[in-house]
């Protein structure tokens, strides 16, 4: 069994960062890539940003409208990566998805895992 759990969001101030987390725990063998993804109302859920382990270290890729503003890393020996969102803006309002590709144990296929979601309200 694999579980992500997320943690970090809430409401900020226009201008303003917030740090989101997400752990993977459970019957883990391999990570390939973890990432985080959004979904305001109305819309469909989008890549925010991910991380993919590669031979020579890490490659990570961001959307357009978050480029410059928000960094994403990840902590290989706690299984978790984490968002650093700076210069939030209204439109970044959305419920934050952590999303991870994992081997897990006994198993013989990669797979997505998702996490429950956090919501980010970035408002005045």
């Amino acid at each position: 069994q694999v579980q992500l759990v997320e943690s970090g969001g809430g409401l900020v101030q226009p201008g303003g960062s917030l740090r989101l987390s997400c752990a993977a725990s459970g019957s883990i063998f391999r990570i390939d890539a973890m990432g985080w993804y959004r979904q305001a109302p109305g819309k469909e859920r989008e890549l925010v940003a991910n991380i993919i382990t590669i031979t020579s270290g890490s490659s990570t890729s961001y959307a357009d409208s978050v480029k410059g503003r928000f960094t994403i890393s990840r902590d290989h020996v706690k299984n978790t990566v984490y968002l650093q969102m700076n210069s939030l803006k209204p439109e970044d309002t959305a419920v934050y998805y952590c999303n991870a590709n994992i081997l897990a144990t006994r198993t013989i296929m990669m797979r997505d895992y998702w996490g429950q979601g956090t919501q980010v309200t970035v408002s005045s």
